[in-house]
């Protein structure tokens, strides 16, 4: 299982994923799920994947090396796109192409094709954006309303990235809040884990401002790891107990049952009378039915 994470902020971009990868509980490896393309000063990109790893390794390869267009038949690279949106297009492009090859082969072996990506980044000339992609080479643009994207095992993560993110918030601030998100899914599932990759573009900067892998035992993110922990327990502390058990229980009455059934009357009545009231003496039952013995 894999988390990855894109805010997209007023400033710029911060991508994050982690690098662990496993085939089972006694196989797991590292391996790297965020990628970077830079032309310093006229393009910086930043793609995550998450699903399986063969494919996402090959979607990569042929977004660096060319993807076949099939009406003109030339290859294309990430570098030759014009702008975020037929870039978008040729990751998604190169998705299909995957499939078209993979695809059946891998259900042969009972493996699915499961793959997708967060693209982000600016062109010169052309504004800051952030992509996600699906298997099926389709995507959706993250927006103002809602300035993140996740993929993977996300929602561990999600809780704080609704409370705390927001389209105006510091370019820093934001990579401060990812951090917290993948500590959350960290800490609930053992399938997502470390080394952390993060990268952050800053607006037409057309660099990459910030590229860097967290290891195990790094001071900023241990320490991170403990004030959050240290947080939210003194916040639950904080908050006074819930007053119900000491409240009056209020409850709503229940209706007499209806008898639908029409009376009966003659001989069945009064039998169906003595079996009612068995157990009662004969004199009181014919009592009560206003018969004499």
């Amino acid at each position: 299982m894999t988390y990855c994470c894109g805010i997209l902020v007023r400033d710029g971009i911060v991508m994050i994923g982690d690098t662990r990868t496993n085939a089972g509980l006694d196989n797991i490896s590292t391996f790297r799920k965020l990628h970077l393309f830079e032309e310093p000063g006229k393009r910086v990109m930043a793609l995550a994947s998450a699903g399986n790893l063969s494919v996402s390794q090959t979607v990569v390869s042929l977004l660096s090396e060319g993807v076949v267009i099939p009406e003109t038949g030339e290859r294309r690279r990430l570098a030759d796109a014009p702008t975020m949106f037929e870039a978008a297009q040729l990751v998604g492009l190169a998705v299909r192409t995957v499939y078209e090859t993979d695809a059946k082969l891998m259900k042969d072996s009972e493996i699915n094709f499961d793959v997708s990506f967060l693209f982000g980044g600016q062109i010169e000339g052309r504004r800051l954006r952030l992509f996600m992609i699906y298997a099926a080479g389709n995507f959706i643009e993250c927006t103002t309303d809602t300035p993140y994207l996740q993929i993977g095992e996300h929602k561990y993560g999600k809780p704080i990235l609704d409370r705390a993110v927001h389209y105006e918030s510091d370019l820093y601030d934001a990579l401060k809040i990812n951090l917290i998100s993948m500590d959350s899914t960290i800490r609930s599932n053992l399938a997502v884990g470390m080394p952390i990759d993060i990268a952050v573009i800053r607006r037409d900067a057309l660099a990459i401002e910030l590229n860097y892998r967290i290891m195990p035992g790094e001071p900023y993110f241990t320490d991170l790891r403990e004030r959050w922990s240290a947080a939210l327990r003194e916040a639950h502390i904080a908050i006074p107990s819930p007053p119900y058990a000491t409240s009056p229980i209020e409850t709503a009455s229940i209706p007499e049952p209806i008898d639908a059934a029409p009376p009966r009357t003659g001989a069945h009545a009064n039998a169906a009378n003595m079996q009612l009231t068995a157990g009662q003496p004969a004199a009181k039952v014919l009592q009560q039915q206003n018969l004499k013995p």
